[in-house]
């Protein structure tokens, strides 16, 4: 039951993997998905709010968060390297690269904020960049090695994509392996993170 609802969040196949990989795997997807799903469209959002200051005609918050999620779910859902439809799925990807590109690395700067261990925060950015900036993407290697750092869970590893296996780069190497008190860690680090954004995009509304 845990692999067959696991697939429905992840690429990877998930009929072989063990208690631990699948642990691994949610730590992990929990963590990309939190600058896709949530950080994202705020940051979209947010910008259509201050278009909305400049002009009513521009693109309002709903509009660029839409714009957003529809490029992201054309990612999730065709952004493959290979089949009839590669050109579009490589499409895909790239806008969604380009509109993530911001949001993850204001994640990556803010996230160590509201870690137990805040007070290391320039060490943590340094680390999960190093950690992260060795993967393919641009942005899911960055997404996850923050969590992973600042959730102190070790991410990374052996993946296998339709039979294929692909080496990813480990994150937090000399960290304990996911758990589900890990996760869990990982899940109260988005909502801190979410609360301090919102705040923040109010007081900049305010201000300016």
């Amino acid at each position: 039951m845990a692999r067959n609802k696991l697939s429905h969040i992840v690429g990877r196949d998930v009929e072989k993997l063990s208690k631990e990989d699948i642990l691994r795997a949610t730590a992990e997807s929990a963590s990309e998905n939190a600058v896709d799903g949530i950080f994202a469209p705020l940051f979209w959002m947010m910008l259509g709010t201050f278009f909305w200051k400049i002009s009513t005609a521009l693109p309002g918050p709903l509009t660029m968060a839409w714009l957003f999620k529809a490029s992201s779910t054309i990612d999730s859902m065709i952004g493959y390297r290979f089949g009839k439809l590669k050109w579009l799925g490589q499409s895909g990807a790239k806008l969604d690269d380009a509109l993530t590109f911001i949001p993850c690395r204001l994640v990556l700067l803010t996230l160590p904020l509201v870690s137990k261990n805040w007070i290391k925060a320039p060490s943590l950015i340094r680390a999960a960049w190093a950690d992260g900036v060795k993967d393919i993407s641009p942005n899911s290697g960055l997404s996850e090695a923050i969590f992973a750092h600042c959730a102190n869970i070790r991410m990374g590893g052996i993946n296998t994509y339709k039979n294929s296996y692909i080496s990813k780069p480990l994150l937090a190497i000399n960290s304990p392996p996911a758990s589900k008190k890990g996760i869990k860690k990982i899940l109260r680090l988005h909502l801190k993170l979410e609360i301090i954004w919102i705040l923040a995009m109010i007081v900049i509304y305010i201000v300016i």
